[in-house]
């Protein structure tokens, strides 16, 4: 039961984690389009069934995901969705340390202690981004950017239920963060799940809400939708784990097989 309640845990934490990696591609590249795809070559064996999960998710997006997001944008004050979205983020700074760490980035890991003590202690709890303002650096980091660092391809091209745009290696990543969130751990070892439900849903209409008119964009522009969001996507993962490789060079076990969220 425990394992069942996680699953439905997750695809509801994920749910827009596709569309914000692309409108932060999108703002970079703004003129980008699924011709973009030819020089970002991605390994998709499974195209047709991964276009059938893609459309399920649009479905969702189109019918559920960005109502909600559009309600919360027209009802909550400017304030206090930056308090919300702050708070949240504040909540994932153990694992961006530990990421940080595990890829020999040294100084990564003290950008990100420095800011969740700062924004914890200063930012009342990390409702406020003190760190910012203070000129500490975000450096957010998952664990399938840590495999990456350590040598693992990136295995095929897959689009999960509600999830969205990944790979082996990017989907492994995103199961072992899950596994490792402290927040996670603490309301499983405290029966504290509704909690859960709550940061998830609330994560992912803010998460939808920052980039409605991006996504909007790029429907409205793409000849296909797909190609452009598998394209985007992986242009995004490069450039994230490029930045990373330059300040860690451990010696770590090679592996070089994944495993899945």
């Amino acid at each position: 039961m425990k394992l069942a309640s996680l699953s439905r845990s997750l695809l509801r934490t994920a749910t827009v984690v596709a569309f914000a990696l692309t409108a932060t591609a999108c703002a970079t590249n703004p003129g980008d389009s699924g011709a973009t795809d030819a020089a970002y070559q991605v390994n998709d064996p499974l195209e047709i069934p991964n276009r059938f999960v893609f459309a399920a998710n649009e479905a969702a997006d189109i019918l559920v995901i960005r109502p909600a997001a559009e309600v919360y944008v027209g009802v909550v004050p400017d304030p206090v969705r930056d308090a919300i979205h702050n708070f949240i983020d504040n909540l994932m700074s153990p694992l961006y340390i530990a990421n940080n760490l595990l890829q020999g980035n040294v100084d990564g890991a003290s950008h990100a202690t420095g800011r969740f003590l700062t924004n914890t202690i200063l930012g009342v709890g990390g409702l406020a981004d003190v760190a910012t303002q203070a000129g500490i650096p975000n450096a957010p980091e998952d664990f399938g950017q840590t495999l990456a660092v350590w040598g693992v391809g990136d295995g095929p091209y897959i689009v999960l239920p509600l999830l969205g745009p990944s790979n082996l290696r990017d989907t492994a990543g995103y199961a072992v963060d899950t596994v490792g969130d402290p927040v996670r751990i603490w309301a499983y070892g405290t029966d504290h799940k509704g909690m859960l439900i709550a940061r998830s849903v609330t994560s992912a209409v803010d998460r939808r809400s920052e980039i409605l008119k991006e996504v909007d964009d790029l429907r409205r522009n793409s000849l296909d939708f797909y190609a452009t969001a598998r394209s985007l996507y992986q242009q995004q993962r490069r450039a994230a784990i490029a930045n990373n490789k330059a300040a860690a060079s451990p010696e770590f076990p090679d592996y070089s097989t994944p495993p899945k969220p």
